[in-house]
This record gives C-alpha cells, sequence and structure tokens, in this order.
C-alpha cells in the first residue's frame, strides 16, 4: 500500500512540473507581450514595465526563476490586476467557484443515482423511458444553451429566479442546473447499467432464493456494487464541474475562479494564467487521488489488491 500511495505522489508532482513547464512555454509561444494595447506606449515605459517582471531576462533563465518561485509557493503578482498578489486573488476568487462547484457535485451524484436507481428497478416501463430520455437530453443540450434558456425563461419572462451572482439560496439553481445536466445524464446511465448488471447476478439471485427482503437485498448488496462506476466517474466529474463553471460564471456573473481566468487571458496576465492553470491542475490530481483511494472503501478487493502490491 506505502508503494502505491508513493507511485501516486510521484505521478503527481511530474504532472505538475510537466504542466508548469507546458503552461510556461505555451505563454511564451503567443505573440506580443502583456503591455501591448490598442494606445501607443512610450518604448521607455514598455521597457521599464518588461523589466520589472522579468520580462527583458533569456527565456530559459525566466524558466529558472519561474520553478524556483513555485517551488517555495511563490505564483507572483497580477500584471493587470493592480500588483495583486496571484495566490491572493485565486483564493479570494476560488471561494465563488468551491461553493457552486461542490453544490454542483452534490447534486448531481443524488440526482444522477436516484433517477438511474428508479430505471434499472423499473427496467423497460415507463419510468426507466422517461429516465432515459431525461438523460439524453441532458447529454445533448450544452450547458450554456441550458443556462441561457433559463436565464430568458425563468429569470427574464417569468422573473421567478434571479439571473445574475451567487449571494443567496435561490441564486444557485440555475447556474448549479446548467453545470450539472450533463453530469446527471451521464451518472443516471452509468447507474442505470452498472445496477442492471448486478440485479442479473448469481448472488443476488441466490439472495432472493433465501428469502431475503427486497429492500434489505437492495442497500446490502444492490447500491453498494453498483455505483462503484459512480465512484470512479468523480474525478472526471470534478474536471467537468471546474471546466463547465468557466462558461457558467461568465454567463451569471458569478466573480469566480473562472470568470477571472477568462479575463486574465484576454488581458494576457502571464502570472495570473500560469498559477490558475496550474491551481486547476492540482485540484484535478488531487481528486484523482482522492477517487483512486475511495475505491476500497467501497469494494475490499480492491483495498487487497492494492495491499498486495505495497
Amino acid at each position: 500500500m506505502a508503494r502505491y500511495l508513493f507511485s501516486k505522489f510521484f505521478y503527481m508532482l511530474v504532472s505538475i512540473f510537466v504542466l508548469a513547464t507546458v503552461t510556461f512555454l505555451l505563454m511564451k509561444a503567443i505573440p506580443g507581450d502583456p503591455f501591448m494595447s490598442e494606445k501607443a506606449v512610450p518604448p521607455e515605459v514598455q521597457a521599464k514595465l518588461m523589466a520589472q517582471y522579468g520580462l527583458d531576462k533569456p527565456v530559459m533563465e525566466q524558466y529558472g526563476i519561474y520553478l524556483n518561485n513555485i517551488i517555495h509557493g511563490n505564483f507572483g503578482v497580477s500584471m493587470k490586476m493592480q500588483n495583486q498578489e496571484v495566490s491572493k486573488v485565486v483564493a479570494e476568487s476560488f471561494k465563488y467557484s468551491l461553493r457552486l462547484g461542490l453544490v454542483s457535485i452534490v447534486v448531481s451524484v443524488i440526482i444522477g443515482v436516484g433517477l438511474g436507481m428508479i430505471a434499472a428497478l423499473k427496467h423497460r416501463k415507463l419510468m426507466d423511458n422517461v429516465a432515459m430520455v431525461l438523460a439524453v437530453i441532458g447529454i445533448s443540450v450544452p450547458s450554456f444553451v441550458l443556462a441561457s434558456f433559463m436565464q430568458y425563461l425563468l429569470g427574464v419572462k417569468w422573473m421567478v429566479l434571479p439571473v445574475a451572482g451567487l449571494d443567496g439560496p435561490l441564486t444557485y439553481i440555475m447556474p448549479v442546473l446548467a453545470m450539472s445536466a450533463l453530469s446527471i445524464a451521464f451518472i443516471a446511465r452509468l447507474t442505470r447499467s452498472s445496477m442492471l448488471e448486478v440485479l442479473s447476478a448469481d448472488y443476488i439471485k441466490t439472495a432472493r432464493a433465501k428469502g431475503l427482503k427486497n429492500i434489505s437485498i437492495l442497500f446490502k448488496h444492490v447500491i453498494r456494487n453498483g455505483i462503484i462506476p459512480v465512484v470512479t466517474y468523480l474525478g472526471p466529474l470534478t474536471a467537468n464541474v471546474l471546466t463547465g463553471s468557466i462558461v457558467i460564471e461568465q454567463i451569471f456573473g458569478i466573480s469566480g475562479l473562472g470568470k477571472i481566468f477568462v479575463y486574465v487571458i484576454t488581458n494576457r496576465d502571464y502570472p495570473m494564467i500560469m498559477g490558475i492553470t496550474l491551481f486547476y491542475g492540482i485540484i484535478l490530481m488531487v481528486a484523482r487521488f482522492l477517487t483512486d483511494l475511495s475505491y476500497g472503501l467501497i469494494d475490499p478487493r480492491i483495498k487487497l489488491n492494492a495491499g498486495k502490491e505495497g
């Protein structure tokens, strides 16, 4: 087990290094510099700004300074946001993205697993067909289309929900539904397929033959084994929520990390772009790492295999 954990941790470190390197090189490959604008900037002012942020140094020297700063937890200061520290901007804006993301993940899992269970237990009946039709719609409609439609219908035409912001329970409804629709649909289909497979297994038939009640079979055997594929999807689900929040935060005017990310990209704020990209990458890697560890809590066979490898 110790070897397994060490290999995962080592993989995370290598991935972070690769991500940091690729992000840095991509920033340097973009033509121009952060201080280009429609208004002419005097050459002496531009040279002073370039020197202030170390952009006048050779690329490899900049790269070395960049890696050294990352190792020491220094992500620099923003070039476009009044010299604010990157770490402080990320921490301030991420709290909105985190709240929105956590609610979206919880909603996705609860509704998705619920729909999938109903569809599996009512296989080839009306509820199964309804659940699968909803799943197809959720997969087919892009989140930004659903968000815009809900804004117009619920916010503008019917005026039952606020169209922007994230400062009250009602403001969560539309952005959470827009972010969760795809994940709900995917989890519902995944749960249905997995539970149908479990329901047809020999040990379920044996349990029924022994006279166990359906409710006991459902909670002790079917659900526990049926949601293992859902757990494997939690890593990609976190990725979907983080990347989806970039668009959703723009549409609903939420001052989260996604909205900040769009702003700094359009303004070529190098330290902010590299800092946010690295932060997103670390979050995704940690989510995947925790997902791998959670397998053993659900399926003891996975824990046993990991223990043998360690």
